[in-house]
């Protein structure tokens, strides 16, 4: 695990991207990247689901075991997924499955509702990333995706979030779209370092989706990327590719 605090104070930008898989794991190792994420998010991405809400532990495991053979460099963080972690004996038992499986640290969503559980992490000696703002396990209870830190209480209620979790010892925070300005000062104000998603360029890190990233979900991209590759495209073409040289006889 890199000393993340230490990047922040130092003023280098933390990148941080997600994968499911052992050949995506090792790619993004290779390129350097800080942190790989093995995200709930792969219920969607991956398994088809219609939001993170049905992804269960051992579906995390497993992806997170094919991850972690592929990773020598990144540190590896895997996401709790719900329900594991409704009390902190519970938070404790999921988080040493993970490490088992090959992560290097575990996050969970919620700030201060949740301190019991990060401090019964943290006190075993799990490293744990924190995660405020949209909360995508709770889209149901929030009737969507939607910014946060929009009205005075709720950016005060973020700000508590982020003092919360740093002082149960998190090492670093997830903003996941939080208004830029709120953003902003959720950085100036804590020791921890930020890594937003749709928060804005204030955040000392970024994090995506790598499906988002390249294109290999074209059915939806979130507003707030800008996609560097079609891979979902390529894909086609070389389906399509493939097809009518077969049929044409000239595939071997």
């Amino acid at each position: 695990m890199k000393d993340f605090r230490q990047m922040k104070q130092r003023g280098e930008k933390i990148t941080a991207l997600t994968a499911y898989d052992y050949p995506t794991a090792r790619l993004l190792d290779e390129t350097g990247i800080d942190i790989i994420l093995v995200g709930d998010s792969l219920g969607m991405v991956v398994l088809g689901y219609q939001d993170t809400t049905r992804v269960t532990l051992e579906e995390m495991l497993h992806h997170t075991r094919a991850v972690a053979r592929g990773v020598k460099q990144a540190a590896l963080v895997a996401d709790m997924p719900i329900h594991t972690y409704d009390t902190p004996e519970q938070a404790v038992a999921t988080a040493r499955k993970f490490i088992d499986a090959g992560a290097q640290a575990v996050k969970l969503e919620g700030g201060v509702s949740h301190v019991g559980q990060i401090e019964a992490i943290t006190a075993v000696d799990i490293p744990f990333m924190a995660h405020i703002g949209m909360l995508p396990q709770s889209v149901r209870e929030e009737g969507g995706y939607k910014i946060k830190g929009r009205t005075q209480p709720e950016a005060a209620a973020l700000l508590s979030d982020a003092c919360a979790v740093e002082k149960a010892g998190a090492f670093s925070v997830v903003l996941e779209i939080v208004l830029a300005d709120v953003a902003k000062q959720i950085t100036n104000s804590i020791a921890i370092p930020t890594i937003g998603i749709g928060s804005g360029e204030h955040c000392d890190g970024q994090i995506l989706v790598t499906h988002d990233l390249i294109g290999l979900f074209p059915w939806f991209t979130p507003k707030f990327v800008s996609p560097e590759a079609r891979v979902g495209e390529e894909i086609r073409r070389a389906a399509r590719a493939f097809i009518e040289q077969t049929r044409a006889g000239s595939k071997i």
